[in-house]
């Protein structure tokens, strides 16, 4: 496959639904005994996972409009910039879970609120906008938002898993969303090697380019498979995770 061109419109829509579907399945499923426990995400508790939901969406809100010749980041190059603030936005998410701990919900949802009305203020023409870790499109923004709440939508759904009692109710990630995601990513992949490659496993692949998995060419080998019968996978260990 090429490159994955994702257009505000596709974004947006893949935005609404994944929101929409996490949400109600967080407001079912993660009660306070279950919230008070520790995560997949080491050294996060999934009441952390809830308030950065918030912290994400947050991030679309305060994007504000830029000339239109500002050259922007790439979707990958955007990507790039989470390692180097790994520790920072573990810090914030813990600082901000426990000042909003009397009624998170409600404070996820204002900026939920917030940016989706900011996202129709912006558009609907793709414009170059100043997000916190540079310029990008309101395109690539809008998808790096929908790859934050799939991926920790999964995060949620297994850690919820983990907890004895707890019931994980249905699916939290929408599937439509889960394919963009998938695609997306992989797409990042194929444009720095070029090789031929689709999703076998979305799950699988989303948790491997996602580093939720570690690293092994075999559980590769079932997350992804060459277009080509007479390809193989090729060893992306240099490559993974994506984000």
């Amino acid at each position: 496959m090429s490159a994955v061109t994702v257009t505000l419109t596709e974004a947006s829509s893949a935005l609404h639904a994944q929101w929409d579907r996490l949400r109600s399945w967080v407001g079912a499923v993660v009660d306070e005994d279950v919230a008070a426990e520790p995560s997949v995400l080491e050294g996060w508790t999934v009441a952390e996972l809830v308030a950065h939901l918030g912290r994400a969406m947050d991030a679309l809100a305060v994007c504000t409009p830029l000339p239109a010749d500002t050259i922007p980041f790439t979707l990958a190059e955007y990507l790039g910039t989470y390692v180097a603030r790994a520790a920072d936005i573990a810090e914030t998410t813990r600082e901000l879970a426990t000042q909003i701990s009397d009624d998170p919900l409600r404070w996820v949802d204002e900026q939920a609120a917030n940016a989706f009305r900011q996202l129709d203020a912006l558009g609907p023409a793709d414009v170059v906008v100043q997000a916190r870790r540079g310029p990008v499109k309101l395109s690539t923004m809008t998808i790096s938002r929908v790859i934050e709440l799939v991926v920790h939508a999964d995060d949620l759904a297994r850690s919820v898993h983990r907890v004895a009692g707890s019931g994980a109710g249905p699916d939290p990630i929408e599937p439509a969303a889960l394919t963009l995601v998938a695609d997306t990513l992989l797409g990042i992949v194929v444009a720095r090697g070029g090789w031929d490659l689709e999703v076998a496993d979305e799950r699988r692949w989303l948790r491997l380019a996602a580093g939720r998995t570690p690293y092994d060419v075999d559980e590769l080998a079932r997350a992804l498979h060459a277009r080509y019968t007479s390809e193989g996978v090729p060893d992306l260990g240099r490559m993974l995770p994506v984000l």
